[in-house]
């Protein structure tokens, strides 16, 4: 209940974020130009990196990590790659949005990974893209799956008068956020792998009496 509650002002707090922007798409002749020009820039330099800090969010519900409202704020501590990542990725779709849409939509698959590693991994932009492509490879249709299924969900949540559209997209920041965390796991290199068994059998030598505390301290150490 703890986490749903965080995750549902997260959501609040972020619209409550996203309004200027959003009330500058509504009739543009209702804005003078200057004021559109600070809606964009207000877009990219506060408005993408929060949304960023709210998928980082997501993953850590997801992870069943300790779950705080200031977490929504995380890429603000890898700001210029978030807005960076934002900025590229964004124009990347939307490039493969005019070449017949199709490329834009695979783009938007391939790179759906990009926030979580910018914020998580405190990945630089072109190495996050990089990495999200690598990682969609044969995860692509399952990215692809969810955006789907998220078109339903959000026509329900807004025919419950509205208010069901906060949990549709909290299950949808959720389910990108879960299938990221899955396929991270399974990509642990071997070397990851025989070290955390090498910590493993460290702590049960160490456990056991085998092997010192000074020696299991500097073998913990060799291996972080």
């Amino acid at each position: 209940m703890e986490v749903f509650s965080t995750i549902l002002l997260i959501l609040i707090i972020s619209g409550l974020i996203s309004l200027p922007t959003a009330v500058s798409e509504i009739d543009d002749n209702l804005i003078v130009p200057i004021l559109g020009f600070f809606a964009v820039l207000y877009g990219i330099f506060i408005e993408g990196p929060v949304a960023f800090g709210v998928s980082f969010a997501s993953l850590k519900a997801a992870r069943s990590d300790k779950l705080s409202v200031t977490d929504m704020f995380g890429a603000f501590r890898n700001y210029l790659n978030a807005v960076l990542a934002s900025l590229l990725t964004g124009m990347i779709i939307a490039f493969g949005l005019i070449l017949f849409i199709v490329p834009g939509i695979i783009f938007a698959c391939k790179l759906a990974f990009t926030p979580y590693l910018v914020v998580d991994r405190k990945m630089d932009v072109i190495e996050a893209i990089k990495t999200s492509w690598k990682m969609t490879d044969g995860h692509a249709l399952k990215v692809f799956g969810i955006a789907l299924l998220a078109i339903p969900i959000c026509i329900a949540g807004l025919l419950l008068l509205g208010v069901g559209i906060i949990l549709s997209i909290m299950w949808i920041n959720l389910a990108f956020a879960s299938l990221y965390h899955s396929v991270s796991t399974h990509l642990e290199t071997p070397y990851q792998q025989k070290e955390g068994r090498s910590l493993e059998i460290a702590k049960e030598r160490y456990a056991k009496g085998e092997i010192t505390k000074e020696e299991y301290e500097q073998i913990n150490k060799d291996l972080s």
